[in-house]
């Protein structure tokens, strides 16, 4: 009975240690709902749709005063290419709206055009569980269950991409046009339990005048195999805007393939205020190598 007992625990352990480790996934890693990206790729010859739609109203009370409201649609395309820590990826978002002024002449301004359109690249750089060999130990069930001080040095990776902003566009400054690029450098923490944290640093639109600095910090957890809940916050500078952004949220696994997700976005201002609530769906058709 004993001896049973131990070699369950070496099995379990040995799993779920496995499971943390991999750059590849047995079920979807998606980066939705929140806006952050992961540090690990989704995998060779993977290749992974990231599709929302969203809702949004904004609000300004103080001159000048207007009103948002309307929808758009964000997507991620994403590949895993020549090696385990390589990936490919197209993103954008594309909104349509209403801009109303609330000023002695009230106006209505119909707007629709690409917040953003970025093709782009990420490589792992540092990996802390490379060739790491996480033994469990089968004479303690806490100390496979605690906290590892390891746990604190994260995974690194670089991702760069290309903008394209086009002219007359009503969310960007009259300068965003044409190509500019961006750079991000992404860190990410897998601890015991189902909890990972994960931080974006941004800078985007190099070469033009609306050049974007942010930040993004993004904590999940999984509640069980098919539920995960998020919390993430984003602040943004640039001589165009800026803002601190706030979000909540929950993935459902459907199938190995399959997630869907839902959130809603506030923000901390009223110049404007903002409400976004989004619904979206990841699936990835999985022709992973692991050959390389």
């Amino acid at each position: 009975m004993k001896n049973t007992l131990k070699l369950t625990l070496i099995i379990v352990f040995c799993f779920q240690f496995n499971k943390i480790q991999a750059q590849y996934t047995d079920v979807i890693n998606s980066n939705r709902p929140g806006e952050s990206q992961s540090a690990f790729s989704v995998g060779t010859k993977v290749l992974q749709f990231e599709l929302g739609s969203y809702f949004i109203r904004e609000k300004r009370n103080i001159y000048p005063n207007y009103e948002v409201s309307g929808y758009g649609i964000d997507f991620d395309v994403h590949y895993g290419f020549w090696k385990e820590t390589l990936e490919l990826s197209i993103q954008g978002v594309y909104q349509n709206d209403m801009k109303s002024f609330n000023n002695n002449a009230s106006t209505n301004n119909k707007r629709s055009n690409f917040k953003n359109f970025n093709i782009g690249a990420k490589y792992m750089v540092y990996d802390p569980n490379k060739n790491k060999e996480n033994k469990p130990n089968i004479y303690s069930y806490h100390a496979n269950r605690g906290f590892k001080l390891s746990s604190l040095i994260p995974a690194v990776s670089v991702a760069t991409g290309v903008n394209f902003d086009g002219k007359n566009n009503p969310y960007t400054s009259s300068t965003a046009q044409g190509i500019s690029y961006r750079g991000t450098l992404i860190t990410q923490n897998n601890f015991y339990g189902g909890w990972v944290f994960v931080t974006n640093v941004i800078i985007d639109r190099i070469g033009n005048d609306q050049t974007d600095l942010s930040y993004i910090l993004t904590l999940t957890h999984s509640i069980n195999p098919k539920w995960v809940i998020f919390g993430e916050t984003q602040g943004i500078k640039s001589d165009f805007y800026a803002d601190n952004l706030f979000r909540i949220g929950a993935g459902y696994l459907l199938s190995k393939n399959l997630q869907f997700d839902s959130a809603i976005c506030l923000n901390t201002k009223d110049t404007p205020s903002i409400l976004n609530i989004n619904f979206g769906i990841s699936y990835r058709l999985d022709r992973h190598d692991i050959t390389n």
